[in-house]
């Protein structure tokens, strides 16, 4: 199931605060980028995030989900209503992601 452009909207919206943040379509979903850098996407309708150490610490309870199959888990992010939470934890992840690679 491919995802909504509103929902993509919406997760925008909540990460307005944020400067930098893009996105790409990727076969139906959405791949989300914070300052040039690949934080996570939209897949099915869901706001997934890379399972960092930090992203961890502050969703211990968040659920690892698959994007797609054959996919590494990401973190399901359920508080998609908490701007400044999503806030906070798009910025803390930032420095445990890799920087991204430049095709030729």
């Amino acid at each position: 199931m491919a995802s909504d452009k509103e929902y993509l909207d919406f997760i925008l919206e909540q990460l307005s605060g944020l400067e930098e943040v893009s996105w790409r379509a990727m076969m139906g979903e959405y791949i989300i980028y914070y300052r040039g850098r690949v934080i996570g996407g939209v897949y099915d309708n869901r706001f997934l995030v890379k399972p960092t150490k930090t992203a961890l610490a502050m969703m211990p309870e968040a659920e690892r989900e698959l994007p797609y199959e054959g996919a590494r888990e990401m973190l399901l992010v359920d508080n998609v209503d908490n701007r400044a939470f999503l806030r906070e934890l798009i910025e803390a992840m930032y420095d445990e992601l890799p920087t991204s690679t430049k095709k030729r």
